[in-house]
């Protein structure tokens, strides 16, 4: 199957530190060519990949030290390549969101998209019933709640590669937070959780620019004033092994509706337990009782947390491996392909045509190279 990613250029692919959606698509990318598909990605050139590479940016929009940038000028870029080599593929994945819709509509029955985040936000319904031609897949149940009119073709689990993560048997007695410093990750809670306990808490976050004043102003405080407490900054996937197969639990008290939560399954892939709160993904995520503990309020999660060094390391990384695997989570999306493919009619005009009738500036001879 001829397959096109096309990821968010806001990371690299992986990302270098923190990020979700741009590392989901490289270890799908990678899982799907090991699978002995052919496949395209379409991201930044500093992407690590063993597919087929189109840079359409030098480099990932985060890092990159210039000091006047265009994220939507870039996306559009990319998005202009991909319609350009739309004929070339048997499907097109898109992890971008809403932003190719109109660019894709003559072709919207070969494309798919997934939707990485939250979907509760004002506007956001208005799009997704104009173009309801596009077909949507979930990283949750939960994620669907606000729109269930929208047109969902299914909903598939993330899933990392585990042998970049090496599976601890023993913890060294601390607790993990793992994410963003932001008002909905409640690092807060985590802080208090460690503090009942009288239990180390090491801190890898970053500190997005939005979040600043919460980080100086209730955060910091609190990190500064606990001698339990210890601020890491963030750190990459190289670190995270050590970082989390040490914890004897990973704290994760988030208080919004959580999309998935790659996190939860990093610290599985660790054989480390999960003390999560009922809240968005974390209960198709986190097995009660047996990969970690869902929790509803900050008493709860005290006494799971002081429990949690009786769970079986061992059985939760066996369980991250059965669910959780980028393997795993390519055969779900090739079910999802599959199942596009045969329900895509057949199109007397071809590819090149349907294209040129909807956005007659792009160059003719682009196709024509591109089939050569």
């Amino acid at each position: 199957m001829k397959i096109a990613q096309v990821t968010p250029l806001y990371e690299a692919v992986p990302p270098r530190l923190y990020g979700g959606t741009e590392r989901v698509v490289a270890h799908l990318t990678d899982a799907l060519v090991d699978l002995g598909h052919d496949v395209t990605l379409f991201a930044s050139a500093d992407a690590e990949t063993r597919a087929r590479l189109v840079p359409v940016r030098d480099q990932a929009i985060r890092l990159d030290p210039a000091p006047l940038k265009s994220d939507l000028a870039s996306h559009l870029v990319m998005l202009h390549e991909v319609l350009k080599r739309a004929d070339e593929f048997d499907v097109i994945h898109f992890h971008t969101d809403m932003i190719q819709f109109p660019m894709f509509e003559a072709v919207a029955d070969k494309t798919l998209t997934t939707l990485h985040g939250r979907l509760d936000m004002k506007d956001i319904g208005g799009v997704y019933e104009r173009w309801s031609q596009f077909g949507l897949v979930s990283i949750s149940d939960d994620q669907r709640r606000p729109l269930p009119f929208a047109n969902w073709k299914a909903t598939v689990h993330h899933g990392m590669p585990g042998d970049i993560y090496q599976a601890s048997s023993q913890s060294q007695g601390y607790l993990a937070f793992l994410g963003r410093i932001s008002p909905e990750k409640r690092p807060d809670r985590a802080i208090q959780i460690a503090t009942a306990l009288n239990k180390p808490l090491k801190m890898a976050a970053k500190v997005d620019a939005a979040d600043k004043v919460y980080w100086e102003t209730v955060i910091k405080p609190m990190v500064e004033g606990n001698p339990l407490i210890e601020f890491v900054g963030e750190i990459g996937d190289h670190q995270k092994s050590a970082f989390l197969g040490g914890a004897e639990a990973l704290l994760f008290p988030i208080d919004w509706p959580e999309p998935f939560g790659l996190v939860m399954i990093e610290a599985m892939a660790c054989g480390t337990p999960v003390v999560a709160f009922r809240c968005g993904s974390t209960t198709e995520v986190i097995e009660d009782g047996e990969t970690g503990f869902l929790v509803d309020t900050l008493e709860q999660a005290v006494a799971a947390a002081g429990r949690a060094q009786l769970l079986d390391r061992d059985a939760i990384r066996a369980r991250f491996d059965l669910r959780f695997s980028s393997t795993a989570m390519a055969r779900r999306y090739l079910d999802v392909y599959g199942d596009l493919l045969a329900r895509r009619p057949y199109a007397p005009m071809s590819m090149r045509d349907s294209i040129m009738a909807v956005h007659p500036l792009i160059e003719p001879r682009s196709f024509v190279a591109n089939q050569a």
